[in-house]
């Protein structure tokens, strides 16, 4: 056979000719009104738009507040609350409940919030249906409610159970307390700090002990004898640290 005789090339379909290719024009929507319009620069606009807007209205909501600053962190103040931000305290509460804490601390931290966005991942595959509306959609439309039903649930409980009047006290700025003092050198050795914080403004384990001008016998009694959630025997020190130390915090005050 010679080349070119008997031979046919069939074009393919799907590649047009340069002289039926048509120039790449957006769609007129105007048939349409309300329903759909073109990405850009329509669509897109819009987004910018709102987008600045919000971010205009927070940018003056930080101008107008000031941000709540606390007193500087304390590694040693055990009895300390931490309080995450708001998104993710539904995850702050989960990890309070017994299956989820302490030695299960892996199942709150890793087991469930992992479950929870594998699910989100797999909802495409599971349901696969056409169907735009909530009621056509079940499968969708019950791990939506579920998943917004538990955060909004656990935001509450959050809020609800923090000790906001303790989160208040620790996280005061206090000046005056001279932590080079003996009294206080004593007062941290015997692990008050623990209790009543680095500051000596109180925990949610125990009570605030700056300005509060305790008699120096009462301090010292309650040292040894405890009082109310305070055990006794909790101070080991010798009869002279007991003194100073009872000294020292009844004459605490912050400038």
């Amino acid at each position: 056979m010679h080349r070119g005789k008997g031979m046919k090339f069939v074009g393919d379909s799907r590649v047009l000719a340069p002289s039926e290719r048509k120039p790449m024009i957006p769609k007129d929507y105007s048939e349409y009104p309300g329903k759909t319009e073109a990405f850009w620069p329509n669509f897109l606009l819009k987004e910018w738009l709102v987008g600045a807007v919000f971010l205009v209205g927070f940018l003056s909501l930080t101008v107008a507040h000031e941000p709540p600053l606390e007193r500087i962190a304390d590694p040693t103040d055990a009895g300390y609350l931490p309080l995450p931000d708001w998104y993710f305290l539904f995850l702050y509460q989960l990890l309070k409940y017994s299956y989820a804490a302490g030695p299960y601390t892996v199942i709150g931290a890793m087991v469930i919030p992992g479950l929870a966005f594998g699910a989100l991942l797999l909802a495409p595959f599971i349901d696969r249906g056409p169907e735009r509306r909530p009621s056509k959609r079940p499968a969708a439309t019950a791990f939506m409610l579920l998943g917004i039903a538990s955060i909004f649930f656990l935001t509450y409980q959050s809020v609800a159970t923090h000790d906001w009047e303790a989160a208040k006290r620790q996280g005061e700025i206090i000046q005056g307390i001279d932590k080079d003092a003996e009294g206080y050198k004593i007062y941290e050795a015997q692990g008050c700090i623990s209790c009543h914080g680095g500051e000596l403004q109180g925990t949610a384990m125990g009570p605030k002990l700056i300005d509060e001008e305790f008699p120096a016998d009462h301090v010292a009694e309650v040292a040894v004898k405890g009082f109310g959630n305070m055990p006794a025997g909790i101070f080991k020190g010798t009869d002279e640290e007991l003194k100073k130390l009872s000294e020292y915090i009844s004459t605490l005050k912050s400038e």
